[in-house]
């Protein structure tokens, strides 16, 4: 069965607050009254995906439900990427090349940075992955904007007795880490996700994932698994204070499946 909206919020209210290390970023909206963009740099998990795709949904995809007029999406999330390859294919300059005092930039990488077969991509936990994302960091502060570290969001791995298992090996705590250096907000999604999976059990998490007889896929998302990822994010981006309570909402309400939607590709 999918777990119900008080469920889901109970989850994420129930998951210490002590988990982020890292000082709060003063809250984006006492700088000013415009428009503020919050862009995302990060890989499948959060990308937006198309009509070819569907049902997969990246969690970037619901993050505008939950965030008010003061504060848009530009998702620059991309299937594949590590912190490395994104930078190196100029997608971070990209980023820096359009973001502006008091926007906001959330960086979440780690699912591809992992793989050591692949010099295009990997990056060892406490030494080149931290410098990619100190890159990241001091990117947008020498701009003016606010940045973001966010721990990658669990797969859906369970032990034999059905306890939910981390897959990230060291990359969180690496960030952690990184973020309690470097004075930077940090939304723990990966200790948040992973407990939400715990509560829902081997089956339960099934209505999360982009999971089917055929497509046993435990890593990315379907329409609820979005949402519920994306709820994590914006209560995190509260509780950081990167995000005034004026720039946020429907934290405690549902959120219809119906509201995603799919481009068509290309």
């Amino acid at each position: 069965m999918t777990p119900t909206r008080r469920q889901v919020v109970a989850a994420v209210a129930g998951v210490p607050l002590t988990i982020a290390a890292a000082p709060a970023a003063p809250a984006v909206a006492a700088q000013g009254r415009r428009t503020r963009t919050l862009f995302i740099a990060g890989d499948s998990t959060a990308a937006q995906k198309y009509a070819d795709a569907a049902p997969e949904t990246g969690w970037g995809m619901a993050l505008p439900f939950f965030l008010g007029r003061s504060a848009r999406v530009a998702n620059h999330a991309v299937n594949g990427r590590s912190s490395k390859s994104f930078a190196d294919e100029g997608r971070l300059d990209a980023v820096l090349e359009r973001i502006r005092p008091g926007d906001v930039l959330l960086v979440q990488f780690g699912h591809n940075d992992a793989k050591s077969a692949d010099p295009a991509r990997y990056t060892e936990p406490w030494s080149t992955y931290r410098e990619q994302l100190r890159g990241y960091v001091e990117g947008a502060r020498a701009r003016g904007a606010v940045a973001v570290l966010a721990t990658s969001v669990e797969r859906r791995r369970f032990d034999t007795h059905g306890g939910a298992v981390p897959t990230h090996g060291d990359y969180p705590a690496a960030m952690r880490a990184l973020a309690t250096d470097t004075g930077t907000a940090l939304l723990d999604i990966q200790a948040l996700s992973i407990a939400r999976w715990q509560e829902l059990g081997p089956e339960g998490t099934k209505a999360y994932f982009n999971w089917t007889p055929t497509e046993q896929d435990n890593t990315h998302f379907n329409p609820p698994g979005a949402i519920a990822v994306a709820r994590m994010v914006a209560g995190e981006l509260l509780r950081a204070g990167v995000l005034a309570p004026r720039d946020v909402r429907r934290l405690d309400d549902e959120v219809p499946e119906s509201w995603i939607a799919w481009p068509p590709a290309g």
